[in-house]
């Protein structure tokens, strides 16, 4: 008995020992949170009662470690300013359309500012219909996936921002929560009604969006020349719809072969996401900038080291050492429900601080626009191993895992 007495202390002692002189680097605070950007956007239209009176404390990291913030020092690649999504759920086209503008900058040299809310605009008829043929068993709502866009491209072209704003003049940023619920409350009376007729609730899904947004237009002038959305797609953007692809890295799913991002927000259920390792995950987002390609990416950002008040997003060690992230982690917290597809963004540029890769991203969230370099946030490839859902590349950018999978 002693001596198991005096081994059970020896290793009690060895291991508080360890504990002992691990000093953690990063620590959880609370702050209340502060009139920011979001503020503005609301301002715009008329509403100026947010934030008043006691305000929820917010959970924020705090590093010791010296983050890379300086955006300055990042190799960027050529992208349009960022823009705000204003009070909309739409970041979704936001960082696609951002993508594809950068795109066709890559390939055809061309340098275009797109109308997001013409695809958003189509976006909500589409999913209108798919409403009614499902019997009401999609949501209907603002959150989509930036693989939408390109389908969007494919079945009705582009038209630039200065052919259709999708707002009214006198706003300066897009409201859309009145619409939306002018929207849902109509479709709620179809599936209350049994009215499921789709060809009479797309005609009133289209008056309510002619009605805030404002009719696309069929025609439109750019740079002297008339085109039709389909012409100026083809004409102009020059790109092939199927040649971007989509990725997810889960263990739940069989690797190497196509599957359905499961999300609400994927409502189509399209199933032309590639499952791959989280190695390869990562390794097509370096192989992408080593290209001189921009990626667009999607996943969580309701965690305490994605925040305003530094600019970064990057994994706290109290959560989990950056050793430790692995496949395996990241299923945890995709099977608990604490990564989800929140958010999307534009990678547009990258930086090896120190042996590790940070990530510069185009982001038209209102929090980013708090940010010390407004409209962009960098982002640790820890986080994006960790928290990243999804992303989508061009077709030569994906060759080290499509040659593996597409015989």
């Amino acid at each position: 008995m002693k001596i198991k007495f005096f081994v059970l202390i020896s290793g009690l002692l060895t291991f508080t020992l360890i504990l002992g002189a691990q000093t953690p680097v990063d620590k959880l605070i609370y702050q209340e949170k502060k009139p920011g950007f979001y503020q503005q956007i609301k301002a715009d239209a008329g509403q100026t009662n947010e934030l008043q009176g006691a305000q929820p404390l917010i959970p924020v990291a705090i590093s010791s470690q010296t983050l890379p913030l300086n955006t300055s020092k990042y190799q960027k690649l050529w992208h349009q300013p960022p823009v705000s999504q204003g009070e909309t759920g739409t970041c979704w086209c936001f960082a696609a359309v951002s993508y594809l503008e950068s795109e066709c900058k890559r390939l055809t040299g061309n340098e275009v500012k797109l109308s997001e809310m013409y695809f958003v605009y189509y976006e909500y008829l589409e999913r209108a219909a798919e409403f009614v043929r499902t019997r009401g068993q999609i949501s209907f709502g603002e959150g989509s996936e930036a693989s939408s866009v390109p389908l969007l491209l494919k079945r009705y072209g582009a038209v630039p921002a200065q052919a259709y704003a999708g707002k009214p003049g006198y706003l300066k940023f897009h409201h859309h929560t009145q619409m939306v619920e002018e929207m849902k409350a109509y479709l709620e009376y179809v599936k209350s009604s049994g009215a499921w007729d789709e060809e009479t609730t797309v005609r009133v899904i289209r008056a309510i969006l002619n009605h805030y947004m404002g009719v696309p237009p069929e025609n439109f002038d750019w740079k002297g020349i008339s085109y039709t959305p389909r012409r100026f797609a083809d004409e102009v953007l020059k790109l092939i719809p199927d040649d971007y692809y989509h990725f997810m890295s889960n263990l739940r799913q069989t690797q190497n072969q196509k599957g359905i991002l499961e999300e609400e927000d994927n409502w189509r259920r399209l199933n032309e996401y590639y499952n791959i390792s989280l190695d390869d995950f990562t390794g097509l987002v370096r192989n992408a900038l080593a290209q001189k390609q921009t990626v667009c990416i999607c996943g969580d950002i309701s965690e305490p080291g994605y925040g305003s008040q530094t600019g970064a997003a990057f994994v706290p060690d109290f959560d989990i050492p950056s050793a430790n992230i692995n496949a395996y982690a990241r299923e945890l917290r995709l099977n608990n429900g604490s990564t989800t597809d929140d958010h999307c963004m534009h990678l547009v540029g990258a930086l090896n601080d120190k042996g590790r890769w940070w990530y510069l991203l185009k982001d038209s969230g209102s929090g980013a626009f708090d940010c010390p370099t407004p409209g962009y946030r960098v982002m640790s490839e820890d986080y994006l191993r960790l928290k990243m859902m999804n992303i989508m590349i061009h077709k030569d950018a994906a060759r080290p895992v499509l040659d593996k999978i597409i015989k």
